[in-house]
């Protein structure tokens, strides 16, 4: 290959390519390889850009063998690791050798975030189930004859039931919100939306001490939505913003209509769901949205939390082409706000 049909091949190549010589020099790169390792990568020996030991030996196999090899590797960008496969394909004994990368960074950290959320469900599951059988065994022995105490160990058990109930119930919710599906989007006003979660609630948060009040526009302010998901999104900030800001005794809901916010352009609607408790710690704010993520993991299974509520106001947000934007201020409170396109 002559230098211009060189360079005309490589840049053909859908995925970072390198074209590599017998000396293991690298001849040629295309615009992909360059944008990944370096500008700078013609004439440079191949170990002074990818310094590890295995592509240099499998690059050397398929010099030597005329076979196909395949390497791994790990490769800083500067902001983060990232891990990709290289295959070293034979070019003829006067070419050298391709070596073609691809990144596997994202299909990796969703094998782990697999792993970690079936492990999460099942360590939630294990608790209510290990108490339940552990109850079961009481009730057959020394607590067989006291009905005092079986009418303990029942209402135990009817708690830890609601637990698993409610947690199923958000695994399903996380698992449509996150397909992608929309039920029929209708034209809605978002204040009646709020006001229905607000009377719904309105009871259990005195019962904690906590006032709720609402200012919106006398106006309607109309959105093209999932009625039943956004009531879902509503029902979680409001009652979160009781729960974990019980000790402000209040909770202010703001609704407005604003142009451009960012990072949404055009008309949109703001619902603020602001608390006036504890607040949260800076570095707690960028994985609240985290499946199974808390705070306080104790505090928020003692509250019924299932861990999956914020993830799952998250991707229903998203999936109306809204955002989610979370402010904290240590021992002042939090604002969840819930940005929304208008209609």
């Amino acid at each position: 290959m002559d230098g211009p049909s060189t360079n005309a091949f490589i840049e053909a190549v859908p995925l970072p390519a390198l074209i590599i010589d017998q000396g293991l020099r690298i001849k040629a790169a295309n615009r992909l390889a360059r944008e990944v390792l370096s500008s700078d990568l013609a004439g440079r020996l191949l170990a002074t850009v990818i310094r590890a030991p295995d592509v240099l030996d499998a690059a050397e196999a398929a010099l030597r063998d005329e076979t196909p090899q395949e390497s791994e590797f790990d490769f800083s960008d500067g902001r983060r690791m990232r891990t990709f496969s290289a295959t070293s394909r034979s070019l003829g004994a006067d070419f050298g050798i391709l070596l073609v990368l691809r990144d596997k960074t994202e299909a990796l950290e969703i094998g782990r975030l697999r792993t970690d959320f079936v492990a999460n469900v099942s360590h939630e599951l294990r608790t209510p189930l290990t108490a339940m059988s552990g109850i079961v065994e009481t009730l057959k022995g020394a607590a067989g004859d006291d009905p005092a105490a079986q009418a303990r160990f029942l209402d135990i058990i009817g708690e830890e039931v609601a637990r698993m109930n409610r947690l199923v119930s958000d695994l399903l919710s996380l698992a449509r919100v996150e397909s992608g599906y929309l039920a029929e989007r209708t034209p809605a006003d978002i204040r009646k939306l709020v006001s229905q979660s607000v009377e719904l609630l309105t009871e259990k948060a005195a019962n904690m001490g906590v006032s709720i009040s609402v200012s919106a526009p006398e106006a309607p302010v109309m959105a093209l939505v999932d009625q039943d998901l956004l009531r879902h999104v509503f029902n979680n900030l409001i009652e979160n913003a009781a729960k974990y800001g019980r000790s402000g005794g209040k909770v202010d809901i703001l609704i407005e209509e604003i142009d451009d916010a960012r990072p949404l352009k055009g008309r949109v609607v703001a619902i603020r769901v602001r608390d006036y408790g504890e607040g949260i710690e800076p570095r707690h704010l960028p994985r609240l949205t985290e499946r199974f993520y808390r705070i306080d993991r104790h505090r928020s299974r003692g509250m019924g939390g299932t861990g999956l509520g914020l993830a799952i106001v998250k991707h229903a947000i998203e999936r109306h082409r809204g955002r989610l934007i979370v402010e904290s201020t240590l021992g002042k409170g939090s604002t969840f706000t819930a940005l929304l396109p208008v209609y």
